[in-house]
């Protein structure tokens, strides 16, 4: 069985493929080991700046609260999803490959550390940084 990162990965490959930045996220029910959503970026595709990956799996959770979630995601989330991942009250963020420049977790405003930040999920980042950072720099590199 592959892990849940692994899955996120393949999301972020797909995205990549439709022309996509390759961020891959999943949403798995932490009592059940149930996959609740994955998905990979459509920003593009749908002509929606606010369809991250992480964003389009708690859309489609259908849940208001997310207690029992946890959210593998293929690169450190930005201020918009970490928001949206703090009101949705997902139980722990797992995340791939840093993102010094646009990350909102361990860099920038360091969301979950605000005051203003009313849930902070268990948080670990650098779960197959190398496979995720490298898909990420293949899918930039070709574009230069």
């Amino acid at each position: 069985m592959t892990s849940f990162m692994e899955q996120a990965i393949v999301q972020a490959a797909a995205a990549a493929g439709r022309g996509e930045i390759p961020v891959g996220a999943l949403l798995v029910e932490a009592s059940s080991g149930r996959v609740v959503a994955a998905f990979g970026n459509r920003v593009v595709e749908l002509n929606d700046p606010t369809a991250h990956a992480e964003i389009l799996a708690l859309r489609a959770a259908g849940k208001a609260r997310l207690d029992d979630c946890d959210l593998y995601v293929t690169l450190e989330p930005c201020a918009m999803c970490a928001a949206a991942i703090s009101l949705a009250r997902v139980r722990r963020l797992y995340f791939g490959a840093y993102d010094p420049k646009g990350g909102a977790v361990e860099h920038g405003p360091r969301w979950f550390q605000q005051p203003t930040c009313l849930h902070r999920p268990e948080i670990y980042g650098g779960i197959e940084e190398t496979r995720a950072g490298e898909l990420l720099r293949g899918f930039f590199r070709e574009r230069r």
